[in-house]
């Protein structure tokens, strides 16, 4: 087979590929290339593979393509869609076949059951509803994948003549009796067998224990709830068990390690306890044990593993001296990860490690203050450990000293060593020496001194976190020769100066924080074009003076806009409406590591506006109220006069509304009643007159919330009977222009509450809805982690 065949495909088969084109929506343009005038051959087009002799199409292939590196977004609207037409049955020597990954969708035509040739199909991943497939008719097939396909329970799948079928996948479908599975215990070839997902709950299914020829079973993502059986340990030829996320119970049975085929063994994600068996040494390539209770030392008898790869022993509750015994002949280790233990690094000072490590996860150990061979500073044969360092994690440690030295290989790096006593200058880049790191995370230690202005040197950096620490002076001009920054995190320092023009260039930023600084000057209007994928800018706490630009507007995807405790004045831009993000409740994808973002993996559910603490001007613009999606608004300690917009209680989601101390007139809207997830409103000290609205939220917020205006009405004194409105006390006189209050963070814990209930809640009690969302969020993160660890 060859892209480059000698004979040109069939007319026939061609004409079947473009009337197969003609049904879908490709909006990435992936089949740019099937065009008849352009390239009349078939063979020559984008996922087809023809035979050299004698033209026919044997393979074809239209999978969603891997992770774009530069643009997540692009890679997640590669999607075709569409229906698959019959009319692919024509193509009767195809032997390859990999639809997966789209969004096909309606039923799966019959009419495929006519591919007699076909070894390899794969329709997992759409939106198809596979009702009825001919398996009958596929006589040659080998791997059947039909992952989230919608599958029915019971007949014709039960009828499946498959007796010959190596490979089977049926993850994230509708199995979850597992007497609907009970037949695939009669697949007598069967060597892989994938049920993940399928919310099978109960015992590990009994009828799998005759299917002792399996080498590949992945049980992962259920709800079995036994502890794992005894007869699984005679599968004596299995090479891959995968029983993460599910909730099995009792302890790890040493029987286990027993299967001395077993090359990987996955029990994350599980209720299992006690100790790890020593017997885990007879392991070869021992892959993850994580997210459980597991307690007591790591067994030496792990160092022994001489072809030992993967290992992740993070998120439980072990404890003890790690030592070189458990490293003594791990020559193959590349990923160690035991991050949020009790374990404690204790080698001897001369020690010199066998390992080609990749990734290193050791967050929450005691490796510190005193690191090996040399107090208070990570010495220079630790960044020797490997050429192939990827992924360093020693954040929220006790490390000190200076950082005199940083990996300088040209494969990509992650590294992250926040949260710890580091001190003195950043590290500098000297020579010819050019850094591939990707992620650095430096945030809260103890630095000082400028910035380095050596930044075209970092080409493939994308996260910068140096926020917390004590750098000052000016943002380098040469920040914007490193073209590809998504996050730059310099908050919490004593920067002063503008933002400077080059960062112009970053037209990839998702997130800028330059919040608790010094800087000054007008807040850049180029900002607003120049980064159009935006999603957090925070300036808050600076000493920014002027008006709000109002090219702002065009940043289109934001999500969170914090200019508090400022000097800017003027009007609010009444161009805010433009804030698309802040309007639909949509899922815009952040190619950020969750770990590296205060606001985590919930960085969906925020939409925030703080334009807090400055001298602001005029009235609120009407077009506030189209922020729907908007969750808080903090216009307080400003200048603002006019009245509240009458609809602002079209912000339903609405859960912090801040609008205190300002001048503000008139009446309460009636309308803030449908604020239903409303969790703090402050409307003090303002000139609001009449009856505070009645709804559930607004009677039981405290009285200083409304104290200096002149309202009345619960939770306030009644009015009088004449209607004129009673004077209120000033209830708060302990409030007031100097006294800071964040109330994004006082909020968040109600917020996160309301938030969760109405939009993760639902996932508690529906079974099907929660596997699903568990696996897209499972997946975006992969996608997201190997993006920077992969290289």
């Amino acid at each position: 087979m060859s892209l480059n065949s000698h004979a040109a495909c069939p007319e026939n088969e061609k004409q079947a590929l473009l009337n197969f084109k003609k049904g879908l929506i490709d909006d990435a343009n992936r089949l740019a290339s099937w065009d008849p005038h352009h390239h009349p051959d078939c063979c020559r087009w984008f996922g087809v593979v023809c035979d050299n002799m004698t033209g026919h199409i044997l393979s074809l292939n239209l999978s969603l393509p891997p992770l774009d590196e530069d643009n997540l977004v692009s890679h997640l609207t590669s999607n075709l869609d569409g229906k698959i037409n019959p009319c692919l049955s024509n193509l009767k020597h195809l032997r390859f076949l990999d639809l997966s990954g789209n969004k096909f969708e309606g039923l799966l035509p019959h009419q495929l059951g006519n591919l007699s040739n076909l070894q390899y199909l794969n329709l997992g991943d759409n939106g198809l509803y596979v009702q009825s497939l001919q398996c009958t008719l596929l006589p040659s097939l080998e791997e059947l994948h039909l992952s989230a396909c919608q599958l029915v329970p019971g007949p014709p799948l039960l009828n499946l003549n498959l007796s010959s079928l190596p490979i089977l996948d049926l993850s994230y479908n509708n199995f979850s009796n597992q007497m609907d599975l009970r037949w695939v215990s009669k697949l007598n070839s069967l060597v892989l067998l994938n049920l993940e997902g399928n919310g099978l709950d109960g015992p590990i299914p009994d009828f799998l224990r005759i299917m002792t020829s399996l080498r590949h079973l992945d049980l992962s993502h259920n709800y079995f709830n036994s502890s794992i059986p005894e007869w699984l340990y005679n599968f004596s030829t299995l090479q891959v068990l995968r029983l993460y996320g599910n909730e099995l119970q009792g302890d790890i049975s040493s029987a286990i390690f027993n299967i001395r085929t077993l090359s990987e063994l996955d029990l994350s994600w599980n209720d299992l306890e006690g100790k790890l068996p020593r017997a885990a040494g007879k392991l070869c390539k021992l892959r993850s044990i994580d997210f459980n209770s597991i307690s007591g030392p790591i067994p030496t008898s792990l160092g022994q593993l001489a072809n030992l790869e993967w290992v992740d022993v993070s998120n439980n509750l072990l404890e003890g001296v790690v030592s070189e015994k458990h490293f003594a002949k791990l020559t193959k280790l590349w990923d160690f990860r035991g991050s949020n233990n009790s374990l404690v690094l204790r080698v001897n000072p001369n020690w010199v490690p066998p390992f080609q490590l990749r990734l290193l996860q050791l967050g929450s150990w005691q490796i510190g203050p005193s690191f090996p061979l040399i107090s208070d500073v990570i010495p220079r044969w630790f960044w020797g450990l490997s050429t192939q360092f990827r992924h360093v994690n020693l954040s929220r440690n006790q490390i000190s000293g200076q950082i005199q030295y940083l990996p300088r290989s040209q494969v990509y790096f992650f590294v992250d060593l926040s949260f710890n006593n580091f001190s003195g200058p950043l590290p500098r880049i000297s020579g010819n020496d050019t850094l591939a790191m990707v992620v650095l995370g430096l945030a809260n230690n103890l630095f000082s001194g400028e910035i380095p202005y050596c930044w075209i040197k970092w080409q493939s950096l994308r996260v910068l976190r140096l926020d917390g620490n004590r750098v000052s002076g000016k943002i380098p001009i040469s920040m914007g020769t490193v073209t590809k920054f998504q996050s730059l995190h310099l908050h919490n320092n004593r920067l002063h100066g503008e933002i400077p023009l080059s960062l112009k260039s970053c037209t990839n930023l998702v997130a800028i924080n330059f919040g608790e600084n010094e800087l000054n000057g007008h807040i850049p209007g180029w900002m607003g074009h120049g980064l159009p994928n935006l999603i957090i800018f925070i300036l808050r706490s600076n000493k920014f003076g002027g008006n709000i630009p109002d090219h702002l507007c065009a940043l289109t995807s934001l999500q969170i806009l914090d200019l508090s405790n400022n000097h800017l004045f003027g009007s609010i831009p009444r161009c805010i409406s433009n804030f698309a993000a802040m309007m639909f409740m949509n899922l815009l994808p952040v190619v950020i590591k969750g770990q590296f973002l205060e606001y985590g993996n919930t960085l969906n559910l925020v939409r925030l506006v703080d334009l807090s603490r400055n001298n602001l001007s005029g009235e609120i613009p009407q077009e506030v109220v189209n922020l729907q999606a908007l969750q808080t608004l903090n216009l307080s300690q400003n200048h603002l006069t006019g009245k509240i917009p009458k609809l602002i209680g079209a912000m339903i989601l609405i859960e912090t509304l801040d609008l205190s101390q300002n001048q503000l007139t008139g009446s309460i809207p009636e309308s803030i009643s449908g604020m239903t997830f409303l969790s703090h409103l402050n409307l003090s000290f303002n000139n609001l007159t009449g009856i505070i609205p009645t709804s559930t939220q607004l009677q039981s917020f405290n009285e200083s919330c409304y104290a200096g205006n002149h309202l009345c009405g619960p939770p306030l004194k009644g009015c009088r009977g004449s209607g004129k409105e009673t004077d209120v006390k000033n209830r708060a006189k302990g409030i007031g222009k100097g006294r800071e209050i964040n109330w994004f963070y006082v909020s968040m814990p109600l917020g996160f509450v309301t938030g969760f209930w109405c939009v993760l809640g639902p996932l508690v009690f529906n079974r099907r809805w929660r596997i699903t969302y568990y696996r897209v969020l499972t997946e975006l993160w992969w996608k997201v982690y190997d993006f920077v660890g992969k290289f």
